[in-house]
């Protein structure tokens, strides 16, 4: 694999981790939120990724393919004075699971932070490389 292959490898993953890490903060933003005037909550969504072939030699790096919505149910909290309540007096909250979008999150930064090390252990090793044929 040419060091040049590492690059868009490692680019790919970091740019598909950053949309990764929009996509929680957007959740998270939204894990209190109530149903709209459309009677809909906000619906969790998810990064799907796909794998992509680079270069030709083959190697391979990610994309992200869809983001795609949770389509389970929201929580219902029974608060009839609530100006959201349906008829039976049920507030419809976000399908967003706080925990589980925080793990999320850690998990898509630790990958955004191993990926910029693999392309700074690349640039040195490059850059050692180049000292070598100096002297």
């Amino acid at each position: 694999m040419s060091m040049m292959n590492i690059f868009n490898v490692s680019g790919s993953a970091i740019s598909a981790q950053s949309q990764r890490l929009n996509v929680v903060a957007s959740n998270l933003a939204n894990a209190d939120a109530v149903a709209g005037p459309d009677g809909q909550a906000y619906k969790a969504r998810q990064v799907v990724f796909q794998t992509q072939l680079m270069g030709e030699m083959g190697a391979a790096g990610v994309t992200v393919s869809n983001v795609a919505e949770d389509q389970t149910p929201g929580r219902r909290v029974h608060d009839p004075k609530h100006p959201q309540a349906d008829a039976e007096g049920y507030v419809t909250y976000s399908n967003v699971n706080a925990v589980e979008e925080m793990v999320n999150m850690i998990s898509a930064s630790r990958s955004y932070q191993n990926n910029v090390e693999v392309m700074n252990t690349a640039k040195t090793l490059l850059l050692k490389t180049l000292q070598m044929g100096q002297t």
